[in-house]
């Protein structure tokens, strides 16, 4: 492949498909956060960003996981940079998951909630069906050991335990304590109203509500 040149360019100003560097999913996300989250690396915002596109993504998944706004889920605030998410998901895979990026069982049919662990020290995911449970631990996006089987929740679902990395963030960066904040759709939303919904949870020391978004 070829790029399209003005006339008289240089030998220097010409490119082809050898000067191109294919970025891995994680290293794409850490060069330009602002593509997934709206914001660097070090800005304050991040924290609250994350959490509204792990909302955002629960509302509307990929589409061979479920249609927008008809997955129920739940959003648990554990601390400022620590939260959970809990999606009851019909999985297509009877006796494992699939394995998804770097060989996790976090995949690209959660593509955004995979961009949440590259920001991460440490993520664990769950995902149970069929009486099947599966659980990994990830430093980024990346497997600190295999898969183990683990005693499953009831029916299907798929759960992520995420700790943001603070090392870039100044001391006040933190979850919002005013849920209502959280931006459930975005700008692009143009589907109709479903069943699905997503409660959030703020478990913090003083700051203990819920609210319900759909």
């Amino acid at each position: 492949m070829t790029f399209d040149h003005p006339p008289g360019a240089s030998e220097a100003q010409r490119y082809s498909a050898a000067d191109i560097t294919v970025l891995e999913f994680d290293a794409a996300v850490l060069k330009r956060p602002g593509m997934y989250f709206g914001v660097g690396l070090d800005d304050p915002r991040l924290p609250a960003l994350a959490l509204s596109a792990a909302t955002r993504h629960a509302l509307h998944p990929a589409t061979r996981v479920a249609e927008d706004h008809s997955l129920t889920s739940e959003i648990v605030v554990l601390g400022d940079l620590c939260f959970t998410v809990t999606i009851d998901q019909q999985h297509s895979w009877s006796a494992s998951p699939p394995l998804g990026y770097f060989d996790s069982i976090l995949g690209p049919e959660w593509w955004l909630l995979a961009a949440i662990a590259t920001l991460c020290t440490s993520t664990t995911v769950e995902m149970w069906s069929d009486g099947r449970g599966f659980r990994q631990e990830l430093a980024g996006l990346h497997p600190l050991s295999p898969v183990q089987r683990v005693d499953p929740q009831p029916g299907s679902g798929t759960g992520i335990t995420f700790a943001i990395d603070g090392h870039n963030l100044p001391p006040s960066a933190a979850f919002p304590t005013d849920l209502g904040t959280i931006d459930a759709h975005g700008t692009d939303c143009t589907a109709a109203d479903g069943p699905g919904y997503v409660v959030i949870r703020d478990d913090r020391p003083g700051n203990q509500s819920s609210t319900r978004l759909a």
